[in-house]
Protein backbone atom coordinates (compact mmCIF):
# COMPACT_ATOMS: atom_id res chain seq x y z
CA UNK A 1 0.00 0.00 0.00
CA UNK A 2 1.35 3.38 -0.99
CA UNK A 3 2.75 5.54 1.80
CA UNK A 4 2.09 8.68 -0.26
CA UNK A 5 -1.67 8.10 -0.48
CA UNK A 6 -3.87 8.25 2.57
CA UNK A 7 -7.41 7.13 1.77
CA UNK A 8 -9.39 4.50 3.61
CA UNK A 9 -12.61 2.80 2.55
CA UNK A 10 -14.85 1.95 5.51
CA UNK A 11 -17.44 -0.65 4.54
CA UNK A 12 -20.15 -0.69 7.20
CA UNK A 13 -20.85 2.39 9.28
CA UNK A 14 -22.11 1.02 12.59
CA UNK A 15 -20.47 1.54 15.98
CA UNK A 16 -17.18 -0.08 14.92
CA UNK A 17 -17.13 1.28 11.36
CA UNK A 18 -17.87 4.76 12.67
CA UNK A 19 -15.08 4.40 15.23
CA UNK A 20 -12.64 3.41 12.47
CA UNK A 21 -13.77 6.44 10.45
CA UNK A 22 -12.98 8.68 13.44
CA UNK A 23 -9.58 7.08 14.10
CA UNK A 24 -8.45 7.43 10.46
CA UNK A 25 -10.05 10.84 9.82
CA UNK A 26 -8.44 12.46 12.87
CA UNK A 27 -5.08 11.02 11.83
CA UNK A 28 -5.22 12.83 8.50
CA UNK A 29 -6.68 10.14 6.24
CA UNK A 30 -9.48 10.79 3.77
CA UNK A 31 -12.35 8.45 4.60
CA UNK A 32 -14.87 7.01 2.12
CA UNK A 33 -17.81 5.27 3.81
CA UNK A 34 -20.29 2.85 2.30
CA UNK A 35 -23.32 1.89 4.38
CA UNK A 36 -26.76 1.58 2.77
CA UNK A 37 -28.62 2.17 6.05
CA UNK A 38 -30.76 5.36 5.90
CA UNK A 39 -29.38 6.63 9.23
CA UNK A 40 -25.72 5.92 8.47
CA UNK A 41 -24.64 9.55 8.00
CA UNK A 42 -26.35 10.67 11.20
CA UNK A 43 -24.92 7.77 13.23
CA UNK A 44 -21.38 8.31 11.97
CA UNK A 45 -21.72 12.06 12.53
CA UNK A 46 -22.55 11.40 16.19
CA UNK A 47 -19.53 9.10 16.58
CA UNK A 48 -17.25 11.68 14.93
CA UNK A 49 -18.49 14.40 17.28
CA UNK A 50 -17.42 12.25 20.23
CA UNK A 51 -14.11 11.34 18.60
CA UNK A 52 -13.23 14.99 17.88
CA UNK A 53 -13.89 15.87 21.52
CA UNK A 54 -11.81 13.03 22.96
CA UNK A 55 -9.01 11.59 20.80
CA UNK A 56 -7.07 14.88 20.34
CA UNK A 57 -7.42 15.51 24.08
CA UNK A 58 -5.08 12.57 24.72
CA UNK A 59 -2.18 14.37 23.04
CA UNK A 60 0.07 17.31 23.84
CA UNK A 61 0.83 17.75 20.15
CA UNK A 62 -1.76 18.39 17.44
CA UNK A 63 -2.95 15.46 15.38
CA UNK A 64 -2.64 15.89 11.59
CA UNK A 65 -5.16 18.09 9.80
CA UNK A 66 -8.46 16.22 9.63
CA UNK A 67 -9.08 14.30 6.41
CA UNK A 68 -12.10 14.57 4.14
CA UNK A 69 -15.18 12.43 4.84
CA UNK A 70 -17.22 11.12 1.88
CA UNK A 71 -20.33 8.95 1.87
CA UNK A 72 -20.46 6.68 -1.17
CA UNK A 73 -23.40 5.06 -2.93
CA UNK A 74 -21.60 1.78 -3.71
CA UNK A 75 -18.75 -0.42 -2.52
CA UNK A 76 -16.98 0.17 -5.84
CA UNK A 77 -17.07 3.95 -5.31
CA UNK A 78 -15.74 3.66 -1.76
CA UNK A 79 -12.91 1.26 -2.66
CA UNK A 80 -11.77 3.20 -5.73
CA UNK A 81 -8.29 4.62 -4.97
CA UNK A 82 -8.28 3.34 -1.37
CA UNK A 83 -4.98 2.51 0.34
CA UNK A 84 -6.76 0.57 3.08
CA UNK A 85 -10.14 -1.17 3.14
CA UNK A 86 -11.75 -1.73 6.55
CA UNK A 87 -14.76 -4.06 6.57
CA UNK A 88 -17.09 -3.70 9.54
CA UNK A 89 -20.35 -5.31 8.42
CA UNK A 90 -22.54 -7.57 10.58
CA UNK A 91 -21.09 -10.79 12.00
CA UNK A 92 -22.64 -13.11 9.39
CA UNK A 93 -20.13 -15.13 7.42
CA UNK A 94 -22.25 -15.36 4.29
CA UNK A 95 -22.73 -11.56 4.28
CA UNK A 96 -19.02 -10.98 4.72
CA UNK A 97 -18.19 -13.33 1.83
CA UNK A 98 -20.67 -11.48 -0.39
CA UNK A 99 -19.16 -8.11 0.54
CA UNK A 100 -15.61 -9.43 0.03
CA UNK A 101 -16.49 -10.52 -3.49
CA UNK A 102 -17.59 -6.99 -4.34
CA UNK A 103 -14.54 -5.41 -2.69
CA UNK A 104 -12.05 -7.82 -4.28
CA UNK A 105 -13.32 -6.95 -7.75
CA UNK A 106 -11.99 -3.42 -7.24
CA UNK A 107 -8.84 -4.04 -5.16
CA UNK A 108 -5.48 -3.23 -6.76
CA UNK A 109 -3.03 -6.12 -6.97
CA UNK A 110 -1.32 -6.72 -3.64
CA UNK A 111 -3.93 -4.92 -1.55
CA UNK A 112 -6.15 -6.68 0.97
CA UNK A 113 -9.26 -6.37 3.12
CA UNK A 114 -8.94 -5.65 6.85
CA UNK A 115 -11.83 -7.18 8.76
CA UNK A 116 -13.14 -5.89 12.08
CA UNK A 117 -14.66 -9.30 12.83
CA UNK A 118 -14.94 -10.05 16.52
CA UNK A 119 -14.77 -13.83 16.17
CA UNK A 120 -14.20 -15.36 12.72
CA UNK A 121 -10.76 -16.70 11.83
CA UNK A 122 -9.03 -15.08 8.85
CA UNK A 123 -8.90 -18.46 7.08
CA UNK A 124 -12.71 -18.68 7.30
CA UNK A 125 -13.09 -15.13 6.02
CA UNK A 126 -10.71 -15.79 3.13
CA UNK A 127 -12.27 -19.16 2.24
CA UNK A 128 -13.81 -17.80 -0.98
CA UNK A 129 -10.50 -16.47 -2.25
CA UNK A 130 -10.54 -12.84 -1.10
CA UNK A 131 -7.34 -11.53 0.56
CA UNK A 132 -8.52 -10.90 4.13
CA UNK A 133 -6.63 -10.25 7.35
CA UNK A 134 -8.27 -9.88 10.76
CA UNK A 135 -7.76 -6.38 12.20
CA UNK A 136 -9.98 -6.55 15.26
CA UNK A 137 -10.34 -3.35 17.34
CA UNK A 138 -12.08 -2.58 20.62
CA UNK A 139 -14.85 -0.04 21.14
CA UNK A 140 -14.45 2.91 21.05
CA UNK A 141 -12.01 2.40 18.20
CA UNK A 142 -10.97 6.06 18.19
CA UNK A 143 -9.72 5.84 21.81
CA UNK A 144 -8.66 2.28 22.65
CA UNK A 145 -5.32 1.40 21.06
CA UNK A 146 -5.48 -2.41 20.96
CA UNK A 147 -6.01 -4.09 17.59
CA UNK A 148 -5.62 -7.87 17.19
CA UNK A 149 -4.11 -8.88 13.86
CA UNK A 150 -4.43 -12.43 12.55
CA UNK A 151 -4.17 -14.21 9.23
CA UNK A 152 -1.65 -14.66 6.43
CA UNK A 153 1.83 -13.64 7.69
CA UNK A 154 2.54 -11.44 4.66
CA UNK A 155 -0.73 -9.58 5.12
CA UNK A 156 -0.10 -9.17 8.85
CA UNK A 157 3.20 -7.49 8.08
CA UNK A 158 1.49 -5.09 5.69
CA UNK A 159 -1.21 -4.25 8.22
CA UNK A 160 0.98 -3.62 11.28
CA UNK A 161 2.71 -0.39 10.19
CA UNK A 162 -0.58 1.16 9.08
CA UNK A 163 -2.37 0.66 12.40
CA UNK A 164 0.77 1.77 14.24
CA UNK A 165 0.82 5.00 12.21
CA UNK A 166 -2.66 5.93 13.46
CA UNK A 167 -1.73 5.48 17.11
CA UNK A 168 -2.82 1.89 17.74
CA UNK A 169 -1.07 -1.08 19.34
CA UNK A 170 -0.95 -4.11 17.01
CA UNK A 171 -1.14 -7.45 18.80
CA UNK A 172 0.05 -9.92 16.18
CA UNK A 173 -1.40 -13.40 16.58
CA UNK A 174 0.73 -16.05 14.93
CA UNK A 175 -1.76 -18.82 15.70
CA UNK A 176 -5.37 -18.58 14.56
CA UNK A 177 -8.15 -19.07 17.10
CA UNK A 178 -11.81 -18.10 17.08
CA UNK A 179 -12.55 -14.85 18.95
CA UNK A 180 -8.81 -14.10 19.33
CA UNK A 181 -7.34 -13.14 22.72
CA UNK A 182 -9.28 -10.16 24.05
CA UNK A 183 -12.75 -11.45 23.26
CA UNK A 184 -11.96 -14.83 24.82
CA UNK A 185 -11.14 -13.10 28.09
CA UNK A 186 -14.25 -10.96 27.87
CA UNK A 187 -16.36 -14.02 27.09
CA UNK A 188 -15.03 -15.91 30.12
CA UNK A 189 -15.86 -13.03 32.45
CA UNK A 190 -19.29 -12.65 30.80
CA UNK A 191 -20.09 -16.36 31.33
CA UNK A 192 -19.09 -16.25 35.00
CA UNK A 193 -21.14 -13.07 35.47
CA UNK A 194 -24.19 -14.74 33.94
CA UNK A 195 -23.92 -17.61 36.44
CA UNK A 196 -23.67 -15.17 39.35
CA UNK A 197 -26.84 -13.50 38.09
CA UNK A 198 -28.58 -16.81 37.42
CA UNK A 199 -27.75 -18.13 40.88
CA UNK A 200 -28.76 -14.89 42.62
CA UNK A 201 -25.24 -14.28 43.94
CA UNK A 202 -24.77 -10.76 42.56
CA UNK A 203 -26.56 -8.05 40.60
CA UNK A 204 -25.33 -6.32 37.45
CA UNK A 205 -24.30 -3.28 39.54
CA UNK A 206 -22.38 -5.40 42.07
CA UNK A 207 -20.51 -7.24 39.33
CA UNK A 208 -19.58 -3.98 37.60
CA UNK A 209 -18.40 -2.50 40.92
CA UNK A 210 -16.14 -5.51 41.51
CA UNK A 211 -14.45 -4.78 38.18
CA UNK A 212 -14.30 -0.99 38.10
CA UNK A 213 -13.46 -0.50 41.79
CA UNK A 214 -10.88 -3.27 41.95
CA UNK A 215 -8.97 -5.41 39.51
CA UNK A 216 -10.13 -3.47 36.44
CA UNK A 217 -7.97 -0.53 37.52
CA UNK A 218 -4.93 -2.81 37.92
CA UNK A 219 -5.54 -4.50 34.58
CA UNK A 220 -5.72 -1.12 32.81
CA UNK A 221 -2.04 -0.48 33.43
CA UNK A 222 -0.46 -3.89 34.06
CA UNK A 223 -2.63 -6.60 32.59
CA UNK A 224 -3.05 -10.03 34.19
CA UNK A 225 0.36 -11.64 34.63
CA UNK A 226 2.20 -8.51 35.74
CA UNK A 227 -0.55 -7.88 38.32
CA UNK A 228 -0.22 -11.43 39.68
CA UNK A 229 3.57 -11.19 39.71
CA UNK A 230 3.28 -8.30 42.16
CA UNK A 231 0.74 -10.28 44.21
CA UNK A 232 3.47 -12.84 44.79
CA UNK A 233 5.51 -10.28 46.74
CA UNK A 234 9.29 -10.03 46.46
CA UNK A 235 9.56 -13.64 45.31
CA UNK A 236 7.48 -12.79 42.22
CA UNK A 237 5.40 -15.04 40.00
CA UNK A 238 6.67 -18.36 41.32
CA UNK A 239 5.58 -17.39 44.81
CA UNK A 240 2.15 -16.34 43.55
CA UNK A 241 1.62 -19.66 41.76
CA UNK A 242 2.80 -21.59 44.82
CA UNK A 243 0.34 -19.72 47.04
CA UNK A 244 -2.68 -19.51 44.78
CA UNK A 245 -2.16 -22.23 42.19
CA UNK A 246 -4.10 -24.82 44.23
CA UNK A 247 -7.22 -22.64 44.03
CA UNK A 248 -7.52 -23.64 40.37
CA UNK A 249 -8.75 -27.00 41.65
CA UNK A 250 -11.37 -25.43 43.87
CA UNK A 251 -14.95 -25.18 42.62
CA UNK A 252 -14.88 -21.38 42.28
CA UNK A 253 -15.85 -21.05 38.66
CA UNK A 254 -18.44 -22.41 36.26
CA UNK A 255 -16.55 -21.41 33.14
CA UNK A 256 -16.98 -24.87 31.62
CA UNK A 257 -20.75 -24.58 31.95
CA UNK A 258 -23.02 -21.87 30.53
CA UNK A 259 -26.46 -20.92 31.89
CA UNK A 260 -29.34 -20.96 29.46
CA UNK A 261 -30.30 -17.42 28.47
CA UNK A 262 -33.98 -18.07 29.07
CA UNK A 263 -36.66 -15.37 29.30
CA UNK A 264 -36.35 -15.10 33.08
CA UNK A 265 -32.57 -14.54 33.05
CA UNK A 266 -32.79 -12.08 30.17
CA UNK A 267 -35.49 -10.11 32.03
CA UNK A 268 -33.45 -10.11 35.24
CA UNK A 269 -30.41 -8.76 33.39
CA UNK A 270 -32.49 -6.12 31.63
CA UNK A 271 -34.30 -4.98 34.79
CA UNK A 272 -31.10 -4.78 36.84
CA UNK A 273 -29.25 -2.94 34.10
CA UNK A 274 -32.12 -0.45 33.82
CA UNK A 275 -32.02 0.12 37.57
CA UNK A 276 -28.25 0.55 37.41
CA UNK A 277 -27.92 2.85 34.39
CA UNK A 278 -31.38 3.66 33.06
CA UNK A 279 -31.24 7.25 34.37
CA UNK A 280 -28.77 8.07 31.56
CA UNK A 281 -29.23 7.92 27.82
CA UNK A 282 -26.86 5.86 25.70
CA UNK A 283 -25.37 9.10 24.35
CA UNK A 284 -24.72 10.31 27.90
CA UNK A 285 -23.12 7.00 28.83
CA UNK A 286 -20.89 7.14 25.74
CA UNK A 287 -19.75 10.65 26.63
CA UNK A 288 -19.08 9.55 30.21
CA UNK A 289 -17.15 6.54 28.93
CA UNK A 290 -15.01 8.70 26.65
CA UNK A 291 -14.32 11.26 29.39
CA UNK A 292 -13.28 8.49 31.78
CA UNK A 293 -11.04 6.87 29.19
CA UNK A 294 -9.34 10.18 28.36
CA UNK A 295 -8.66 10.78 32.07
CA UNK A 296 -7.30 7.24 32.59
CA UNK A 297 -5.23 7.24 29.39
CA UNK A 298 -3.77 10.67 30.10
CA UNK A 299 -2.84 9.41 33.56
CA UNK A 300 -1.09 6.41 32.02
CA UNK A 301 0.75 8.76 29.65
CA UNK A 302 2.55 10.33 32.61
CA UNK A 303 4.42 7.10 33.29
CA UNK A 304 4.31 5.59 29.80
CA UNK A 305 2.55 2.53 31.22
CA UNK A 306 0.31 0.28 29.15
CA UNK A 307 -1.82 2.14 26.63
CA UNK A 308 -0.23 5.41 27.76
CA UNK A 309 3.03 4.34 26.14
CA UNK A 310 1.25 3.81 22.81
CA UNK A 311 0.00 7.41 22.87
CA UNK A 312 3.42 8.75 23.85
CA UNK A 313 5.14 6.92 20.98
CA UNK A 314 2.50 8.03 18.50
CA UNK A 315 2.72 11.62 19.70
CA UNK A 316 6.49 11.66 19.09
CA UNK A 317 5.71 11.23 15.38
CA UNK A 318 3.29 14.16 15.22
CA UNK A 319 4.38 17.48 13.79
CA UNK A 320 4.97 20.61 15.85
CA UNK A 321 5.81 24.21 15.04
CA UNK A 322 4.39 26.79 12.68
CA UNK A 323 3.65 30.50 13.07
CA UNK A 324 0.71 32.86 13.38
CA UNK A 325 1.27 36.56 12.62
CA UNK A 326 5.02 36.03 12.78
CA UNK A 327 4.95 34.47 16.25
CA UNK A 328 5.92 30.85 16.86
CA UNK A 329 3.19 28.36 17.76
CA UNK A 330 4.43 26.77 20.96
CA UNK A 331 1.41 24.60 21.78
CA UNK A 332 -1.74 23.17 20.25
CA UNK A 333 -4.08 21.34 22.58
CA UNK A 334 -7.65 20.11 22.67
CA UNK A 335 -9.15 20.74 26.11
CA UNK A 336 -9.52 17.40 27.97
CA UNK A 337 -12.33 16.84 30.44
CA UNK A 338 -9.73 16.83 33.23
CA UNK A 339 -9.23 20.57 32.62
CA UNK A 340 -12.89 21.48 33.17
CA UNK A 341 -14.69 22.37 36.40
CA UNK A 342 -18.19 22.21 37.84
CA UNK A 343 -19.19 25.24 35.76
CA UNK A 344 -18.53 23.24 32.61
CA UNK A 345 -15.62 25.31 31.37
CA UNK A 346 -11.84 25.29 31.59
CA UNK A 347 -10.60 25.83 35.14
CA UNK A 348 -8.16 28.66 35.86
CA UNK A 349 -5.50 26.20 37.01
CA UNK A 350 -5.61 24.61 33.57
CA UNK A 351 -4.67 27.94 31.97
CA UNK A 352 -1.54 27.93 34.08
CA UNK A 353 -0.78 24.38 32.95
CA UNK A 354 -1.39 25.43 29.35
CA UNK A 355 1.08 28.27 29.78
CA UNK A 356 3.61 25.90 31.33
CA UNK A 357 3.53 23.63 28.29
CA UNK A 358 3.72 26.62 25.95
CA UNK A 359 6.81 27.81 27.84
CA UNK A 360 8.29 24.34 27.40
CA UNK A 361 7.57 24.66 23.67
CA UNK A 362 9.49 27.92 23.53
CA UNK A 363 12.33 26.39 25.52
CA UNK A 364 12.55 23.58 22.95
CA UNK A 365 12.66 26.22 20.22
CA UNK A 366 15.64 28.07 21.75
CA UNK A 367 17.58 24.88 22.52
CA UNK A 368 16.80 24.54 26.23
CA UNK A 369 15.52 21.04 25.53
CA UNK A 370 15.74 17.73 27.40
CA UNK A 371 19.42 17.30 26.58
CA UNK A 372 20.16 20.82 27.82
CA UNK A 373 18.29 20.21 31.07
CA UNK A 374 20.09 16.89 31.50
CA UNK A 375 23.37 18.83 31.26
CA UNK A 376 22.38 20.70 34.43
CA UNK A 377 20.75 23.96 33.27
CA UNK A 378 17.17 25.12 32.85
CA UNK A 379 14.75 28.04 33.30
CA UNK A 380 12.72 28.53 36.49
CA UNK A 381 9.48 30.53 36.58
CA UNK A 382 9.45 33.44 39.03
CA UNK A 383 6.25 35.29 38.06
CA UNK A 384 3.14 34.62 35.95
CA UNK A 385 0.15 36.86 35.25
CA UNK A 386 -2.98 35.52 33.56
CA UNK A 387 -5.96 37.25 31.96
CA UNK A 388 -9.11 35.23 31.23
CA UNK A 389 -10.92 36.73 28.25
CA UNK A 390 -13.41 34.11 27.06
CA UNK A 391 -14.93 30.82 28.19
CA UNK A 392 -13.38 27.60 26.91
CA UNK A 393 -15.16 24.24 27.02
CA UNK A 394 -14.34 20.53 26.85
CA UNK A 395 -13.13 19.42 23.42
CA UNK A 396 -12.25 22.92 22.15
CA UNK A 397 -8.99 23.16 20.18
CA UNK A 398 -6.61 25.83 21.49
CA UNK A 399 -3.46 27.26 19.90
CA UNK A 400 -0.81 29.21 21.81
CA UNK A 401 1.63 31.66 20.23
CA UNK A 402 4.57 33.02 22.22
CA UNK A 403 6.20 36.42 22.03
CA UNK A 404 9.63 36.92 23.61
CA UNK A 405 9.46 40.24 25.46
CA UNK A 406 12.96 39.99 26.94
CA UNK A 407 15.78 37.55 26.25
CA UNK A 408 18.70 39.40 27.77
CA UNK A 409 21.11 37.98 30.31
CA UNK A 410 19.54 35.52 32.75
CA UNK A 411 15.97 36.61 31.98
CA UNK A 412 13.39 35.09 29.67
CA UNK A 413 10.14 37.08 29.66
CA UNK A 414 7.36 35.60 27.53
CA UNK A 415 3.86 36.62 26.46
CA UNK A 416 1.56 33.74 25.50
CA UNK A 417 -1.61 34.33 23.49
CA UNK A 418 -4.21 31.55 23.77
CA UNK A 419 -6.37 31.43 20.63
CA UNK A 420 -9.62 29.59 19.99
CA UNK A 421 -10.35 27.80 16.73
CA UNK A 422 -11.91 30.93 15.20
CA UNK A 423 -8.77 32.94 16.02
CA UNK A 424 -10.36 34.73 18.95
CA UNK A 425 -8.20 35.50 21.96
CA UNK A 426 -9.44 33.67 25.08
CA UNK A 427 -6.52 34.26 27.46
CA UNK A 428 -3.06 35.76 27.79
CA UNK A 429 -0.21 34.77 30.08
CA UNK A 430 2.83 36.89 30.86
CA UNK A 431 5.59 34.90 32.53
CA UNK A 432 9.08 35.74 33.73
CA UNK A 433 11.74 33.04 34.07
CA UNK A 434 15.36 33.06 35.21
CA UNK A 435 18.04 30.79 33.82
CA UNK A 436 19.26 28.48 36.60
CA UNK A 437 22.15 26.16 37.33
CA UNK A 438 20.46 22.97 38.53
CA UNK A 439 23.44 21.93 40.67
CA UNK A 440 23.67 25.18 42.67
CA UNK A 441 19.98 26.16 42.24
CA UNK A 442 21.16 29.73 41.53
CA UNK A 443 20.55 31.97 38.56
CA UNK A 444 23.25 32.00 35.91
CA UNK A 445 23.74 33.02 32.30
CA UNK A 446 22.50 30.55 29.65
CA UNK A 447 24.85 28.80 27.27
CA UNK A 448 25.80 30.87 24.25
CA UNK A 449 23.71 28.94 21.71
CA UNK A 450 20.56 29.36 23.83
CA UNK A 451 21.23 33.04 24.55
CA UNK A 452 21.80 33.75 20.85
CA UNK A 453 18.49 32.23 19.71
CA UNK A 454 16.57 33.86 22.57
CA UNK A 455 18.01 37.30 21.89
CA UNK A 456 17.24 36.95 18.17
CA UNK A 457 13.60 36.07 18.91
CA UNK A 458 13.30 39.05 21.29
CA UNK A 459 14.66 41.29 18.54
CA UNK A 460 12.26 39.84 15.94
CA UNK A 461 9.29 40.23 18.30
CA UNK A 462 10.16 43.76 19.48
CA UNK A 463 7.61 46.48 18.89
CA UNK A 464 4.58 44.20 19.01
CA UNK A 465 1.96 45.22 21.56
CA UNK A 466 1.55 42.65 24.31
CA UNK A 467 -2.18 43.08 24.82
CA UNK A 468 -3.06 42.88 28.47
CA UNK A 469 0.53 42.52 29.70
CA UNK A 470 0.59 43.30 33.37
CA UNK A 471 -3.23 43.21 33.64
CA UNK A 472 -5.21 41.82 36.53
CA UNK A 473 -6.09 38.17 36.82
CA UNK A 474 -9.71 37.46 35.86
CA UNK A 475 -12.34 35.55 37.76
CA UNK A 476 -13.83 32.11 37.07
CA UNK A 477 -16.41 33.47 34.61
Amino acid sequence: MSASRKRVAVIGGGVIGGGWAGRFLLNGWDVAVFDPAPEAERRIGAVLDRARASLPALYDRPLPAEGKLTFCSSIAEAVEGADWVQESVSERLELKHKVYGEIAAHLPDGDFIASSTSGFKASDLAAKGAPVVVVHPFNPVYLLPLVEISGDPALRQKAIPIVTSIGMHPLEMKTEIDAFIGNRFQESVWREALWMLKDGIATTAEIDDAIRMGFGLRWAQMGLFETYRIAGGEAGMESYIEQFGPTLQWPWSKLTDVPELDAALIKAIGDQSDAQSGHMTIAELETLRDDNLVAILRGLRRTGSGAGGVITRHEARLETGGEIDGLPITLRRVVPVTWTDYNGHMNEAAYLELGTWATDGLMQLVGADEAYIASGKSYFTVDTRIRYLDEVHRGEPLTVTTQVLDGSGKKMKLFHRVLKQDGGLCATLETLLLHTDLTTRRACAPDAHVAEVLEKLAEDHAGRPAEGAGGAVGDRG
